[in-house]
């Protein structure tokens, strides 16, 4: 069989009977949209982060949309974030009608360089957006000062940074409110679309529950500012509400598989991860760096290894942000991974022979 970077069936197979209980408690339950399990599950996902609030949205990608218009981010604004990540992000602060301001990443970690946004900063920036990405978190501190010193708000992209934490602090916790992804590829992952914003503020959390539900609030059928129909859905809920309280296995699992790609791959001349002072990595994706790329991507193919690129091209060198008006080699760094870095195979349910088998091919690749 060929070996791909994520599977979810070794997974499926060991967790079926919970995952079938799951959608037999939800359709036996006489309640199939906004019921018990979407509430419990934003409580107890609330409750894993040390937030007040959770409104589970339909997906990630809603979850910046709705996040940042909970936040007060619309037309004419600016919001500071990075290109190397995946187009959603942008997506949704297009969707919004706020403007992608794009600073580039720092070239050990990938993640965004904290010390290039406060000159990405104009009259018009409203939102600080970093991107927890990979599974490990933006150095959060200077962007705390930045938006206490500016007046700005802080939502954070944590669509791949599940139970990673920052100083102690996890994921999702330290900006004014952080938004979710459970795609199926996730570390909490669902068995279809999801996703939550999380924060602290009530305020906050009640235009985001009117949002998600077409701008109603306390009384059905009564929009009070127009809003969207986005909801988390109720079977998705209580599978992830089975899955968060495996959460923390699979952390430890995904770990694991991290630090045999390192034993193996020492001594290679690929660039391994790297984890920021002060980060506890959750390893969404194992993501490595080697200036011949692609002609390994290519060899390994004849291994029956098929391995993804995240990202092989900087949003703002999409045609579909060309508006933006940032050219080829505005971002370097950023520009210079997308050509260089590609993900390993990176799932807690990885059989340690098929890791094996993609160490030693790398090894003979390189």
């Amino acid at each position: 069989m060929p070996t791909r970077v994520w599977d979810y069936l070794p997974e499926y197979e060991a967790e079926r009977d919970d995952i079938m209980d799951a959608v037999e408690t939800v359709f036996r339950s006489g309640r199939l949209i906004l019921g018990e399990s979407v509430s419990s599950f934003e409580a107890e996902f609330a409750a894993y982060h040390g937030v007040r609030h959770c409104t589970g949205v339909d997906n990630g990608t809603n979850a910046v949309k709705l996040g940042l218009q909970a936040l007060g981010v619309g037309p004419g604004d600016e919001v500071v974030t990075v290109s190397n990540t995946a187009a959603p992000t942008v997506v949704a602060i297009d969707s919004v009608g706020a403007t992608p301001v794009f600073v580039d990443v720092d070239p050990a970690t990938y993640l965004m360089d904290v010390s290039r946004a406060e000159a990405a900063i104009t009259p018009r920036t409203r939102c600080l957006l970093p991107v927890h990405l990979y599974g490990q978190c933006v150095d959060m501190a200077p962007l705390e000062r930045l938006a206490a010193e500016r007046g700005l708000v802080i939502l954070e992209d944590c669509a791949q940074a599940h139970g990673a934490r920052h100083h102690g602090r996890p994921a999702g916790s330290m900006g004014h409110a952080a938004a979710f992804s459970f795609y199926p590829t996730k570390v909490l992952g669902a068995y279809g679309d999801g996703g939550a914003v999380i924060t602290d503020d009530a305020d906050v959390d009640r235009r985001l529950r009117r949002l998600r539900y077409y701008g109603m609030e306390d009384v059905y059928y009564v929009v009070e500012t127009p809003g969207h129909n986005a909801r988390l859905d109720e079977v998705q809920a209580e599978i992830l509400r089975r899955k968060l309280g495996r959460l923390d296995h699979y952390l430890a699992a995904r770990r694991a598989v991290a630090a045999r790609y390192a034993e193996g791959l020492a001594g290679t001349d690929l660039v391994l991860p790297v984890t920021a002072e002060g980060n506890e990595h959750a390893y969404y994706l194992y993501v490595v760096r080697h200036p011949r790329r692609d002609a390994i991507l290519e060899a390994l193919r004849a291994h029956d290894i098929h391995l993804n690129v995240s990202y092989p091209w900087p949003v703002h060198t999409m045609s579909g942000f060309a508006h933006l008006g940032r050219r080829p080699g505005s971002l370097p760094v950023t520009e210079s991974l997308a050509r260089e870095i590609f993900s390993l195979p990176m799932y807690p349910s990885l059989p340690a022979g098929l890791q094996e088998k993609v160490i030693a091919a790398l090894r003979s690749v390189l």
